[in-house]
C-alpha cells in the first residue's frame, strides 16, 4: 500500500529545533505539549493528536490535544478503559496506522464507531518512555487508514520522546523530584488549565477549543506561562477579564 507522503519533510528540523530550544529556556510543559500536537498535524499525515500522562498508580490522564474532537475521544478511551491510546502504553509498543472501520472496529468498538463518526478512520500510537517505564503515549488520527511510512513513524516517536523530557526537564530544573511526582505535578498542571478554560468559556460564550486558544493567546501576549495565567485565573487574583481582554 502506498503511503501519504509527509507534508513536509524540510520542516521537521526547523519545528523539532524550536521545540529543543524552549528546553534550555523558561517554558510551560502543558504549553508544549500542546505544540507538539500540532507540530504532529502539521508535519505527520494525520489531523488530530492528543498526549496522554500516566499518574503513580499507572492511570493515564489527558495532557494535550490538537482538538476538541480528539479532546472526546481521549475521553472516551478513559471513560471505557479501552483504546488504542492505552493499548499502546500497556504494551509498550508503537501501533501503526490502523483501519478503524476494519480490525480496529472489533478491536476497540466504542472508539471506533465514536471516531469514525467524527470523520477519522486510522489510529496510530506511539509509546512515551522514561529508561525503562512507560509514561503515556502519543495518539494520532487520520481521516484515512494509511500507514505511516518508515520516516513519518520515526518522526512521530522522536515527538513523543521530546514529550516524555520536556515533562521531566521542566520539574528537574525547578524542583528535583521523582519521576512519578514530576508526572502528577503536570498532570495537576492540566486540571488547573481546564478549569481556567471552563471559566473563560463560559464568561465569553465560547466552546472549549476557542477558550483555550483565547487562554494561550492571552499568555503569550502577557509573557506568562500558561499554567500561572491559569492558576491566577482560578485561585481568583486576576478577573477573567484579565484573561480575555476585549479585542
Amino acid at each position: 500500500m502506498t503511503t501519504i507522503p509527509t507534508r513536509d519533510e524540510s520542516a521537521f528540523p526547523v519545528e523539532f529545533a524550536d521545540l529543543t530550544e524552549s528546553l534550555v529556556n523558561d517554558y510551560d510543559p502543558i504549553e508544549l505539549l500542546s505544540r507538539v500536537t500540532a507540530i504532529c498535524v502539521d508535519l505527520l499525515p494525520v489531523q488530530a493528536a492528543g498526549v496522554m500522562l500516566a499518574d503513580q498508580w499507572g492511570a493515564l490522564g489527558i495532557i494535550a490535544s490538537s482538538s476538541e474532537q480528539m479532546h472526546l475521544l481521549e475521553l472516551l478511551q478513559l471513560q471505557t478503559n479501552n483504546g488504542p491510546c492505552l493499548e499502546c502504553y500497556r504494551t509498550g509498543e508503537p501501533m501503526n496506522t490502523l483501519d478503524l472501520s476494519g480490525p480496529g472496529a472489533s478491536r476497540w468498538p466504542e472508539f471506533a464507531r465514536r471516531a469514525t463518526a467524527a470523520g477519522f478512520r486510522g489510529i496510530a500510537a506511539m509509546p512515551m518512555r522514561l529508561h525503562h517505564d512507560l509514561i503515556g503515549a502519543l495518539n494520532l488520527l487520520s481521516e484515512q487508514p494509511v500507514p505511516l511510512s518508515h520516516y513519518e513513524s520515526r518522526v512521530g516517536q522522536a515527538l513523543a520522546d521530546l514529550a516524555t523530557i520536556a515533562i521531566v526537564h521542566e520539574r528537574t530544573l525547578r524542583r528535583p523530584e521523582l519521576p512519578v511526582e514530576q508526572r502528577l505535578a503536570v498532570l495537576n498542571q492540566r486540571v488547573i488549565i481546564e478549569q481556567a478554560t471552563g471559566m473563560v468559556a463560559q464568561a465569553g460564550g465560547y466552546d472549549i477549543s476557542e477558550a483555550y486558544a483565547v487562554l494561550r493567546r492571552r499568555a503569550r501576549e502577557s509573557g506568562r506561562r500558561l499554567t500561572d495565567l491559569a492558576t491566577a485565573l482560578v485561585e481568583g487574583r486576576i478577573a477573567v477579564a484579565e484573561a480575555d481582554p476585549p479585542g
